[in-house]
């Protein structure tokens, strides 16, 4: 094992794929892609130079998601009767968002050519539960596989979720499809009120066109797998995530050259779902030294005949 260090941009290879990870932005990876010959192809939607050197959060063409995923609202939740508040100026907008990893500085204890682990320990602050949390990089010529956990390092019980927030390429004639089950309707501020069936219309199953589309929205009962098409490339990409990777959260703003679908643990704004009562968030507790883990698989095909 090497030992601990700070890097600007690791770039592991494997055959024809290539990866860049960015420690200092997050933990994110800023880029994914095959090169064959003259042509490469680009699986995320690849960090700028300008956004990688402003440190812009987001900008990762995948970023991590500890302890949460998505949205909190007004920063601010009770856990075993112990209220918890996000200071204002941490918050992107007027919720609390994406969790702590995404805009924090991950340290590289581990590295070789095609794989390599970041950490990240977050000592008790607002968030008044200290953790630790890692991720794993493990590149194959034909795929990528990221896991991603959290362990609790403190004396009492922790709520918590984790995930990935990928943003993927988008042609016009981009598809995602997926076997889910339900979805969380939301208010104005993306925020859940009610789990209700699929409307008509909406059938990821069959397969959505990105661009006919405008979603920001968690979908429950994930089978785990979903499927990329790029008919313009002749090109897709399978993504496969484990358990407790069960909410996939699907974002397709108007107007944007990417999109993302996001393999998470818990729906937005978990926390107070379930001081509310509810029981199918997704928040796991934590008692002091447990861990949580997920995995997502990227798995890349262009037809032969490309």
């Amino acid at each position: 094992m090497t030992q601990p260090r700070r890097d600007a941009v690791l770039t592991l290879r494997s055959g024809r794929a290539h990866l860049t990870i960015a420690p200092e932005l997050g933990g994110s990876i800023t880029r994914y892609w095959w090169a064959d010959g003259p042509r490469a192809l680009d699986w995320l939607r690849p960090t700028t130079a300008d956004a990688l050197a402003r440190r812009e959060l987001g900008a990762g063409a995948c970023f991590p998601l500890v302890p949460y995923s998505n949205r909190i609202r007004d920063g601010r939740f009770t856990f075993r009767g112990r209220p918890v508040v996000m200071p204002s100026e941490t918050m992107a907008a007027a919720h609390a968002e994406h969790g702590h990893g995404w805009a924090a500085s991950w340290t590289v204890v581990e590295r070789a050519d095609d794989r390599a682990r970041l950490e990240y320990a977050h000592r008790a602050d607002a968030w008044p539960f200290p953790y630790l949390a890692w991720q794993t990089f493990a590149l194959t010529p034909e795929a990528l596989t990221v896991a991603i956990g959290i362990r609790n390092r403190g004396e009492e019980a922790m709520p918590c979720g984790l995930g990935l927030h990928p943003h993927f390429p988008r042609t016009p004639a981009t598809r995602l499809r997926a076997l889910v089950r339900r979805m969380w309707r939301a208010d104005a501020e993306v925020l859940p009120v009610a789990l209700v069936d699929l409307p008509s219309g909406l059938d990821l199953a069959r397969g959505l066109e990105v661009d006919r589309v405008d979603l920001d929205t968690v979908f429950t009962g994930w089978s785990g797998s979903a499927r990329i098409d790029w008919p313009e490339w002749r090109a897709g990409l399978t993504l496969r995530a484990r358990s407790p990777l069960d909410f996939l959260v699907v974002y397709t703003p108007p107007g944007e050259s990417c999109f993302c679908a996001e393999p998470v643990s818990n729906c937005t704004d978990a926390f107070n779902l379930a001081a509310a009562g509810r029981t199918d968030t997704g928040m796991v507790v934590l008692a002091p030294g447990e861990r949580l883990e997920g995995e997502v698989t990227f798995r890349p095909e262009i037809d032969p005949g490309a």
